[in-house]
């Protein structure tokens, strides 16, 4: 089923349900790339700030689209591991590193890309916003909710279009509140709730954040 006309259709749809903290002290963050015109729509409603939360996903050896779990930062410290998926293949601590290096790389090339816009610190003491299109196995949320929680702030809300029921389930152990929109029990791609879904390039990426609300 499409649900969403395109990204920012689902951003002012995500909008409205957070209404309420519109004027309180938040800051919205965009899991990139997908997730930025959906939290651009979102920061601009609420009259927050926004800036990215850099996560990359750690694919399986041998099967990359399979998530053995995700890095987050601008080093890729934060890391957070499908341990089931470790224990059943028994997959060494050295074969995580090797399959997270390249992504270690294409973080720290995003950085000096894409730059930063909160000051260190920014986060403390506020209500964060975590922002994606959708949310298929939640790999990469878990890292950026670890990485955004180690800079101490009051709350974590993780808010998307869509996403599998189970998947909110468990998003709703980590975060604070969860709030989606969407929650089909056949769920195969987020891609195929949104009737225009384009990939988003670095130049684009660079031009939301350049005409994004700032603090």
């Amino acid at each position: 089923m499409t649900a969403f006309a395109d990204r920012r259709a689902a951003g002012r749809a995500l909008a409205e349900r957070l209404a309420p903290l519109a004027g309180t002290d938040v800051v919205v963050l965009a899991l990139p790339r997908g997730g930025l015109p959906v939290a651009d729509e979102v920061a601009r409603a609420l009259g927050a700030p926004l800036d990215l939360v850099l996560v990359r996903k750690i694919g399986m050896p041998g099967n990359p689209e399979l998530a053995l779990g995700a890095i987050a930062g601008p080093g890729g410290q934060t890391m957070v591991l499908n341990e089931e998926l470790v224990a059943a293949f028994g997959i060494d601590r050295d074969t995580i590193e090797a399959q997270a290096a390249p992504q270690r790389v294409e973080l720290e090339r995003r950085r000096k890309l894409w730059g930063g816009r909160l000051a260190p610190g920014a986060l403390r003491g506020k209500t964060v916003v975590l922002v994606d299109d959708g949310i298929a196995t939640g790999a990469t949320m878990r890292a950026a909710i670890a990485a955004v929680r180690a800079d101490k702030p009051a709350q974590v809300i993780v808010a998307a279009p869509v996403a599998p029921p189970d998947v909110v389930a468990a998003m709703e152990t980590l975060a604070d509140q969860v709030v989606c929109l969407y929650m089909p029990r056949e769920f195969t791609a987020v891609g195929l709730h949104y009737a225009s879904f384009p990939q988003l390039d670095d130049e684009e990426v660079r031009r939301i954040l350049a005409a994004a609300p700032r603090t």
